[in-house]
């Protein structure tokens, strides 16, 4: 298991360096500069170019890049806020993006795994034809309309939950974003649990462990379901990602101070330190989730693992 999970490492490690020399390029290859006032002589854009180190030869800004970035030094901003650390705007507004998206991730799994069980045990009834009907409208319909629909109904009518975002109020206020954001992680593990399990309880080792007088949750949960639980794990490691770092749109429409808005007003402003700065964050939570999921896959199947380790 050891040997299995330093591979697995390794591999992450090289992907990020990978990833922080792509996005140097995009950066060196951007069209325009933070720097493009018109006010701005000639001499005044130098002088900011040689306070920033982008007068330096392209390899030592790429040497300065990766080890800062490496350590968490993300640099400053160059239009949105002024010289204040990447790091700290990041820090102020990631934790509410990965609060919410932990709230919808959580839900929408616990949810998605218990609709595709019932309607997987309950094959070709009522329930599975509701539970269908409820994954179809959560995959078809997107995140803002459920937002949309939410805030109206349970924010300016009944007056239930904030329809804006309170940073006093942070958990009422991140139910409507949450359960608008897990639709569609609901929708997709509901679905993708369904047909799991049906190819696994018509298996021959079902067969084999009902012959044994195995039945019941030991049946359900022991077997089918572990067997059950790799690719719906496959499916849920990018949407974790995807929900932590935030949705644009549902953060505008509940002005969520989040990573997402960030996102957006750097872009909008070219201002590129923090657009690169945020991209390498996703990465590397993505790169980390997938590193976990890795290791899972060894836990719950030895056999994948063996079979990598024989590679």
């Amino acid at each position: 298991m050891k040997k299995y999970v330093a591979k697995r490492v390794i591999t992450a490690i090289f992907t990020l360096l990978v990833i922080l020399l792509v996005l140097f390029i995009l950066m060196q290859l951007m069209p325009g500069s933070p720097f493009n006032d018109e006010k701005l002589t000639a001499d005044q854009k130098a002088a900011l170019y040689a306070k920033y180190g982008l007068d330096q030869p392209v390899v030592v800004q790429f040497f300065h890049y990766v080890v800062n970035m490496l350590r968490g030094d993300f640099g400053v901003s160059y239009k949105i806020s002024k010289n204040t650390p990447i790091a700290q705007l990041i820090a102020v507004r990631l934790p509410v993006s990965i609060a919410i998206g932990g709230y919808a991730v959580a839900l929408g799994a616990l949810v998605g795994l218990i609709l595709g069980l019932i309607a997987a045990l309950r094959r070709d009834t009522i329930l599975d034809t509701l539970c269908t009907v409820i994954s179809v409208i959560g995959v078809s319909v997107p995140s803002y309309v459920f937002a949309l629909a939410l805030s109206f109904q349970f924010g300016y009518k009944w007056h239930l939950f904030p329809m804006l975002y309170n940073t006093a109020e942070a958990l009422n206020s991140s139910v409507l974003p949450s359960v608008s954001l897990s639709m569609f992680t609901m929708a997709s593990i509901a679905r993708f649990t369904r047909t799991e399990m049906l190819e696994v309880m018509g298996s021959e080792y079902m067969l084999l462990a009902e012959s044994k007088g195995i039945s019941g949750g030991a049946l359900i949960f022991r077997h089918a379901l572990r067997n059950a639980l790799i690719p719906i794990i496959t499916v849920l490691a990018p949407l974790i990602v995807d929900l932590m770092t935030g949705s644009l749109v549902v953060e505008k429409i509940f002005s969520i101070p989040g990573v997402g808005s960030l996102l957006v007003n750097a872009i909008q402003s070219n201002d590129y330190n923090v657009v690169i700065s945020l991209s390498f964050i996703y990465s590397a939570m993505y790169i980390a989730i997938m590193l976990v999921v890795d290791i899972l896959y060894g836990i719950i199947d030895p056999r994948i693992r063996l079979a990598k380790d024989d590679a």
